[in-house]
């Protein structure tokens, strides 16, 4: 059988088939010849109806290869950033494989083990059977056990059919922005950021609105400028606390300072990413947004398990909200995911099962990490015209080295931003870190904690040898 492809216009352009060239337009289709006209050398067909005139040219071609195809993208994908701390991770990874010792402080990702009885509960359910698809939504039993976890460690009050499960809290955060945003809404954004705020926002057809903080304000967001930045197309202002890359945790009076201002546009929602809440250093305190007054209807809240309970590959977050909101993103779910994983769900019910605030398991894990901030404070704030703004929360320093920005090193040129101090840090001290542009502040670069200290000690002093060979060109 041989395929032809013919257009219904007088204006043609050039297309290649697999043994084929044809001229055509934007749009066509698909006819087929018996066997017995493959053979014929057939340059113009024409056929008349009474409806309309289709014309045909095609000539053979030897060459498959030759074949031409649109490959172009969606301007929406286009739009869209890769992720830096993805990519460095991969990069670092593939370094690691390759034979080059290189020590990995890029990745947002603990280095406990899952503690074992959440472990015993997803083999058990393995073991049992349970391996069928889930509501979509997420298992009874876990968002009930989840409302029992809000209620009871963050005065929030929600019912079972107010929170969805997904694969992961990045996936409930994409969705809430899917939900409520409309093209050309503004998404509000306090710098430094996680990286994929941004670009969910895009991925909305949303404008991602940046508010710079500064470190000498713990990168905390002034309540006025939020004020002067807010418009009627301000829809969304996503909040971190403790935050990814800064380790900031925002005191319960700021908080309430946003909220007043919050409340003066009824357009304004919040999504607050709590995804860092159990992993807090004393005396900090962890505030919920929603449990703010008159916030419970405009505030999303978006939590997790791959970090406190070291569950990053179980992949398994979850949002609260509003009935109205939380229904919409389990609508996108239905037909995106569906349902989280099975055994990662009964997992979960075993990780909040742990007590208070994922209680001794977490607690210990949570005194190493101050004990690894600790020491990378102590060391980082040995060198001249360094800054830090000491973590509240996370497992992260975000470091201020513009000291070293105008600085040449032999061998490899110029620094001139976080993002080629980070490739000489990798090239000549063998760590891999993050570049702060990632996070919309080029001036600092994220380093995790989230290794042990024996490999934190390691990195310091590569960092610190690496650094020697570079004079500051900034005045402390």
């Amino acid at each position: 059988m041989s395929a032809f492809y013919v257009q219904n216009s007088p204006s043609f352009s050039r297309i290649e088939s697999p043994g084929l060239h044809f001229d055509h337009p934007q749009s066509f289709r698909l006819i087929s010849f018996s066997s017995q006209f493959s053979n014929l050398s057939l340059r113009s067909l024409e056929t008349s109806t009474k409806q309309q005139r289709t014309s045909l040219v095609v000539r053979a071609v030897k060459n498959i290869d030759q074949m031409e195809f649109d490959t172009t993208l969606s301007p929406r994908v286009n739009s869209l950033k890769p992720s830096k701390t993805v990519a460095i991770t991969d990069q670092a990874t593939a370094l690691v494989q390759a034979g080059v010792p290189v020590i990995r402080l890029a990745a947002g990702e603990p280095d406990f083990d899952t503690p074992a009885v959440i472990v015993e509960a997803g083999v058990n359910a393995i073991r049992d059977g349970y391996t069928r698809y889930t509501p979509n939504a997420g298992t009874l039993e876990l968002r009930s056990a989840i409302c029992h976890k809000l209620k009871e460690e963050n005065g929030l009050s929600y019912s079972p059919d107010q929170i969805v499960v997904s694969n992961g809290a990045k996936q409930c955060i994409t969705q809430a922005v899917l939900a409520v945003c409309s093209p050309g809404d503004e998404v509000i954004i306090p710098a430094p950021f996680w990286v994929s705020y941004p670009e969910m926002a895009r991925l909305a057809d949303a404008t991602p609105v940046i508010l710079p903080t500064n470190i000498s304000e713990n990168f905390l967001l002034d309540p006025k400028l939020l004020e002067s930045k807010l418009t009627d197309k301000s829809r969304l202002l996503i909040l971190c606390s403790p935050s990814n890359p800064t380790g900031s945790v925002y005191p319960r009076e700021l908080l309430e300072q946003i909220a007043a201002i919050v409340a003066k546009h009824p357009r304004l929602l919040v999504l607050s990413d709590e995804i860092y809440e159990h992993i807090i250093y004393a005396p900090a305190t962890h505030t919920s947004f929603a449990s703010l007054p008159g916030m419970w209807d405009r505030t999303l809240t978006v939590n997790g398990f791959s970090k406190a309970f070291a569950m990053t590959g179980w992949r398994l977050g979850y949002i609260a909200g509003p009935k109205h909101f939380v229904s919409a993103c389990n609508k996108i779910q239905s037909q995106f995911t569906s349902g989280a994983s099975s055994i990662s769900q009964k997992a979960a019910v075993a990780a909040l099962g742990l007590g208070f605030a994922g209680g001794e398991a977490v607690s210990t894990m949570v005194k190493a990490f101050q004990e690894r901030r600790d020491f990378l404070v102590k060391s980082f704030g040995e060198l001249d015209g360094v800054k830090i703004s000491e973590p509240k929360g996370a497992f992260y320093l975000f470091v201020d080295f513009s000291c070293y920005y105008g600085s040449k090193a032999d061998g490899f040129g110029l620094i001139q931003d976080s993002e080629s101090l980070c490739r000489y840090l990798l090239d000549e001290g063998q760590v891999a870190l993050v570049p702060g542009d990632a996070f919309g502040d080029d001036t600092c670069i994220r380093i995790s904690y989230a290794a042990s200290l024996s490999t934190l000690q390691a990195a310091v002093e590569n960092i610190k040898k690496a650094l020697t060979a570079l004079k500051p060109a900034v005045p402390a």
